[in-house]
């Protein structure tokens, strides 16, 4: 054998011998994780640029749908990385819980001052509050309340306290009831004399009216559940306490109010309750009912079927009884007209209006008002010429003249909640009250000044409130039934929640309420 070859040979099982020392290698392109989860810790060799959650399959270790890792699952490991589990939980625990109930406190001046009359007693509410408990790893991270019912609405305390009042009394023709804090309360031949009629707290104000012969208070109070709006109700004034009675009619928005013909009569047009706004779906239909002081209540009659109302019928149509006769007028979002109960023609169109297009959930509807002869209807229209009507800013107080069957326009750029009031008969003729709009192109969120003028529009006289003084909001125009002491006729206005009397020929005004409560007036 050749010597050079000999020693190759050599060399080769000297380098064998050396190899079988030597630990094994990792093969090249792996890497070492350590995953740990439930207390153990398990050691993996995973591909280089694996990711966590391909950690977790080597290890045969399962996430729950809540479970989380700490790096994120996506997350590419290193070597010698470490994968950690969180276990996490949740629970749900439904707790009950008190809601107190509020303390209202009504300042009125008709009980003698510091006295206090417990209205409503308070009733704390009752609600289910479900709150989420989250563990991880058996600890504890966080509690909060996730749902909440409310099992029982709270009912507040009302109680009414007596305050001197500043200001004089004065003699004042007929019944003047008003609605103050959610009470009903009367003065009687003079503004000293008050006495609460009902005192539930619960008027909702849609329903507000004296009978003929002043006898009755016709009142809607607050429903309690969901088909329910509200409730129509019936006060006898000759009784101490008054005698209340529910007439079993729900749900009335637009319109109730006594027969001029009869203070047993009355007629109401009702609304289906609806979730969505404004709360409501108007029937636009008319019955009448008719009642006894023995406490029999006729079955209602219907007169006007429901119907769809005309444009934005959806809102509801208003009715007017004539001062005389069996006639009513009718006014909806596109037309002013007149219902006879004695004819069988439905209602009768006298004019079309251009509906007032408000982009909100709520219609615009003109306002009624019949002379003392029910001759004339005085009311608002809408538009005047030109494209754009349905947006048009102005509105014109109207009258229309039934005999003549003719419109006249007494008032351009009125404002849309005028609300014109004839006055009772007067020698020489009558007055017509209104609101005139202090911005009339923006007669919507405007306030108003009280305006008096001739039935044929002249001698317009700015009663109310002095200048530079805040407007009026819009509402419901009073006249006294019969003059004052001095022999003129007089208004009764709100003014930031207080009763004025204003004279209608001097525009001298009396405040006689101070509580800053009141809503309606009625006045007969």
């Amino acid at each position: 054998m050749k010597p050079r070859f000999a020693f190759g040979l050599l060399l080769l099982a000297l380098a064998l011998l050396l190899g079988g020392c030597v630990a094994p290698r990792r093969a090249q392109g792996t890497i070492a994780v350590t995953v740990k989860a439930d207390g153990q810790t398990h050691k993996v060799h995973l591909p280089a640029g694996s990711t966590a959650r391909q950690a977790l399959a080597a290890a045969q270790v399962k996430l729950g749908n809540l479970d989380r890792t700490e790096p994120p699952a996506y997350t590419v490991l290193n070597d010698g990385g470490q994968v950690q589990v969180v276990r996490v939980k949740e629970k749900f625990t439904v707790r009950e819980e008190i809601i107190p109930f509020e303390r209202k406190v009504l300042r009125n001046e008709a009980l003698p001052e510091g006295e206090t009359r417990l209205i409503q007693a308070g009733e704390n509410g009752r609600r289910e509050v479900t709150y989420r408990e989250v563990l991880e790893n058996g600890q504890q991270v966080s509690n909060q309340p996730v749902k909440t019912v409310v099992v029982r609405q709270p009912v507040p305390e009302i109680v009414m306290v007596g305050v001197q009042t500043p200001f004089s009394p004065q003699p004042i023709p007929g019944k003047l009831a008003y609605l103050a804090g959610g009470n009903a309360w009367l003065m009687d031949g003079n503004t000293g004399e008050r006495r609460p009629i009902v005192t539930t707290g619960d008027l909702d104000g849609r329903v507000f009216a004296l009978s003929p012969n002043r006898r009755f208070l016709l009142f809607t109070r607050k429903g309690k559940g969901k088909k329910a709006l509200n409730s129509l109700w019936l006060a006898d004034l000759s009784t101490d306490p008054p005698k209340l009675t529910d007439l079993g009619v729900k749900n009335i928005v637009h319109f109730a109010d006594f027969a001029p013909y009869s203070s047993y009569t009355i007629a109401y047009s009702t609304v289906e309750p609806r979730p969505q706004a404004p709360g409501w779906q108007a029937n636009n239909d008319l019955y009448t009912l008719s009642f006894s002081t023995t406490g029999w209540i006729s079955s209602p009659r219907l007169r006007l079927e429901a119907n769809a109302g005309g444009i934005y019928g959806w809102w509801g149509t208003a009715f007017a009884w004539t001062p005389v006769g069996v006639q009513m007028a009718f006014a909806r979002p596109d037309a002013v007209g007149g219902y006879g109960f004695d004819q069988d023609v439905g209602l009768e169109k006298w004019l079309p209006i251009v509906p007032y297009q408000t982009r909100a959930d709520w219609a615009w509807v003109p306002p009624l008002g019949w002379s003392p002869d029910g001759q004339v209807l005085f009311t608002v229209t809408h538009g005047g010429s030109g494209s754009g009507r349905e947006t048009s800013p102005r509105f014109d107080l109207t009258a229309y003249v039934l005999p003549l069957h003719r419109a006249i326009t007494l008032v351009p750029d009125v404002g849309m909640f005028a609300s014109p009031a004839p006055s009772p008969s007067q020698p020489g003729g009558y007055q017509v009250a209104f609101l005139q709009a202090i911005f009339p192109q923006k007669s919507d969120i405007s306030r108003y000044r009280l305006v008096v003028m001739d039935r044929d529009g002249s001698n317009r006289q700015v009663l109310f409130p002095p200048e530079g003084a805040l407007g009026l909001v819009p509402q419901p125009l009073t006249w006294s039934p019969a003059p004052l002491a001095n022999g003129h006729f007089a208004l009764a206005v709100l003014s930031q929640g207080n009763i004025y009397l204003v004279d209608s020929i001097t525009g001298k005004a009396q405040q006689i309420t101070g509580d800053g409560l009141t809503t309606r007036i009625a006045w007969r």
